[in-house]
């Protein structure tokens, strides 16, 4: 099944409980130029496009994009090619059917300074969801070499959660 821009469209609107009516209102467009967009007889304005990505809480590339974001896929390095800690981020992402979407980058330099003050990034962040992922396990696979898409989980309920390094 080809997922075309205005299905696309559709699917996103849809996720954020809008009407065509509600979405055209926010663009200041008619309801038919919505129902042309989702019927693949027109496409939007180019100028629209960024106010239509913050709609839709996406960014533009993700509502253009024919694919998935990419993820890189879980690497080992090894001690000779490891990458610097340093420069290093983890990613959590979280897609949920209900329409909330949750991005979380923390840099691998910040998660090391809260374990080794004792804390938990739950405790520090106050956000339930990171509340059962070990990050001192996290941590020991990227101080041996280990890169890319460390877990990935797409339930029944239709929710998404991706937890990469980079």
């Amino acid at each position: 099944m080809i997922n075309t821009l205005g299905k696309k469209i559709a699917a996103l609107r849809k996720q954020q409980s809008l009407k065509q009516e509600d979405l055209a209102r926010m663009l200041n467009i008619s309801p038919q130029a919505v129902s042309k967009w989702e019927n693949d007889v027109s496409c939007p304005d180019i100028s629209i496009l960024p106010h239509l990505a913050k709609i839709l809480s996406v960014s533009i590339d993700e509502l253009l994009s024919d694919s998935p974001e990419k993820i890189p896929p879980v690497c080992f390095n090894g001690t000779d090619k490891k990458k610097d800690p340093k420069n290093m981020v983890l990613r959590i992402v979280i897609d949920c059917q209900d329409g909330d979407k949750v991005r979380v980058n923390l840099p691998i330099p910040l998660i090391q300074m809260i374990i080794e003050l004792g804390l938990s990034v739950p405790e520090l962040s106050g956000n339930d969801v990171l509340k059962n992922i070990n990050f001192t396990q996290i941590i020991e696979l990227v101080e041996c070499g280990v890169t890319g898409n460390l877990l990935e989980i797409d339930d029944a309920d239709g929710d998404i959660i991706r937890i990469f390094v980079e």
